[in-house]
């Protein structure tokens, strides 16, 4: 089931259309917080994003910036100023379309369908996993968090893959040198260690302090 977002502060607007996604039998999430709308993203982690340029608090530019820092997710602009400075505004900021409103939700629904299949027949989109404002692209294998892209190497970004997915819960040192030994990566339980003092440091220097837990004995931690 393809999952869409809605960033429209128009509740009759974004409702009629969360309706309309739930008939083709999509799953639509409306943004509720716009003072943090990448962090619904990452949460929601969606398939396509329909965005408005008037929001309050910041503007759909603006996120679509913030967006496009860490995802390349498929992104149709719908507004009421749909004057051609705008539209080449939005294509230029990295929108994939433009749709001027009022529009006719059946139009709408063959330009989201025709992108999502354009997009995701030839492969796979680029999962999101998000903690404290961190965005691991597991599909880029890129960190970023505050707009800023944090270097991380093979290793490193294999551990933190493997905590991000278990977020909550800990994770054996056993099961973390599993994770790199799939890469290649032949560690033993120093190498470990070695690897994810390195990690923690990456993080602590980009202010991420305190983001790798240990539960001595037992393993690592990445949670609330």
């Amino acid at each position: 089931m393809y999952q869409i977002l809605i960033v429209e502060d128009d509740p009759g607007i974004a409702g009629a259309i969360r309706e309309q996604m739930e008939v083709y039998e999509m799953q639509a999430h409306c943004v509720k917080n716009f003072r943090n709308v990448l962090g619904e993203f990452a949460a929601f982690q969606p398939h396509l994003i329909l965005l408005d340029i008037r929001l309050p608090f910041f503007h759909g530019y603006h996120w679509c910036s913030e967006i496009r820092r860490v995802s390349k997710v498929p992104i149709i602009f719908i507004s009421s100023a749909s004057d051609s400075m705008n539209i080449v505004t939005a294509m230029n900021m990295g929108a994939d379309d433009f749709i001027a409103k009022p529009f006719d939700q059946n139009v709408l629904m063959a330009k989201v369908q025709a992108l999502l299949r354009r997009t995701y027949d030839f492969g796979a989109g680029a999962p999101i996993l998000e903690h404290r404002g961190a965005m691991l692209n597991t599909d880029e294998g890129t960190l970023s968090y505050q707009g800023e892209k944090i270097a991380l190497s093979k290793n490193e970004f294999r551990i933190l893959l493997t905590l991000m997915r278990s977020k909550g819960k800990v994770v054996s040192r056993e099961k973390l040198m599993d994770a790199l030994w799939e890469t290649d990566s032949f560690v033993d339980e120093a190498a470990l260690t070695v690897n994810v003092g390195r990690l923690r440091k990456r993080l602590e220097a980009a202010g991420l302090t305190d983001f790798i837990a240990t539960r001595h004995g037992v393993g690592y931690l990445i949670g609330d």
